[in-house]
């Protein structure tokens, strides 16, 4: 019974040992993994790149797991002046990935090392490339004409007498070239691609813009409030030299028509008189009568005035009644 109780232990022990052994010894390479094996912290033979279970020395040898996939780079704001002297501040990011995991190991031994490594690179070469041009070359792609609200706002734009000769895709295509110089040989790193993801003005430049922004906008508000107080003048001006016209042309009519009217007056007087005179006559003097006679009239007049001559008529059929029948 002691005799197979040790036999059964030993075979427990040499399980464990064989499972340890195969534990130690074998390790599993996924689609998106590159594996570098070192020995002693050296590297021992070629990068492991296929997927599959492998095999190394146990206990001695490490597996050492590095990422196949494009990996995100995102780096810090930087203040960058530009070759017209804006001090802009510039955000950058990149994609990147590992294609020599031997040469990597070597020189960075992880992943936040080569993050590191593209911070120099990355932040340096936009640094040299965005200083050596215009801010204008690093916002805009082309040479086009922006949309303003106001055509004084795009007369101002053309005054800038902006011109883009590279545009941004150029420039941000010479940061990628500079940044890129040497890490596939010295890191064994491929720098896929770099965008710039934000551009703005440093907070003292800002607030300068926005006053500047401000003063050509009431700038344009004064502008508008003067022309429009020159053409209410005008208005004015014109809406009293019509009224003016109209009561000359008013009172020329007015004038005519009153003219007119005494000439057919006139007519009509001159006609009357030339069909009975004496009636006439009689008629002038008693209307002359009335506008000049009053409660408390005096008029003094000499016997053989004209003016008296009807009331002096008058005056002989009051005193000789038969007399006045037979005239």
């Amino acid at each position: 019974m002691k005799l197979k109780r040790s036999v059964w232990v030993a075979l427990v022990l040499l399980m464990v040992v064989a499972a340890t052994l195969v534990y130690s010894s074998a390790y599993v390479v996924k689609e998106w993994d590159q594996v570098v094996v070192t020995e002693f912290g050296k590297p021992v033979g070629d990068p492991v790149t296929e997927p599959g279970l492998k095999f190394k020395k146990p206990f001695i040898q490490t597996a050492t797991y590095f990422p196949k996939r494009i990996l995100e780079w995102d780096g810090e704001k930087r203040d960058i002046l530009t070759s017209d002297k804006e001090t802009i501040t510039v955000n950058t990011c990149a994609r990147w990935k590992i294609v020599d995991p031997l040469l990597f190991y070597r020189s960075l031994r992880s992943i936040s090392r080569g993050q590191g490594v593209l911070d120099e690179q990355i932040g340096s070469a936009a640094q040299k490339v965005i200083k050596a041009h215009p801010l204008m070359e690093v916002l805009r792609n082309e040479q086009r004409t922006l949309e303003y609200t106001t055509s004084e706002l795009e007369e101002i734009e053309k005054q800038k007498k902006i011109s883009i000769e590279l545009g941004r895709t150029a420039v941000v295509e010479k940061i990628k070239e500079m940044a890129a110089q040497g890490l596939d040989t010295q890191y064994g790193i491929e720098l896929i691609d770099v965008r710039i993801k934000q551009i703005n003005y440093v907070s003292g430049v800002i607030e300068k813009i926005y006053l500047r922004m401000r003063s050509e906008r009431k700038r344009i508000k004064d502008r508008y409030e003067s022309e429009g107080k020159r053409r209410k003048e005008e208005i004015e001006g014109e809406i009293e030299r019509e009224k003016a016209k109209l009561e000359s042309e008013g009172y020329r009519l007015s004038k005519e028509i009153t003219g007119k009217a005494d000439a057919d007056a006139l007519k009509i007087y001159a006609d009357a008189f030339q069909r009975d005179v004496e009636f006439y006559s009689f008629l002038k003097t008693l209307e002359a009568y009335e506008k000049t006679f009053g409660a408390q009239t005096h008029l003094v007049l000499s016997t053989d005035s004209e003016f008296y001559r009807y009331l002096k008529d008058y005056m002989k059929v009051q005193n000789d009644p038969q007399d006045a029948e037979s005239r």
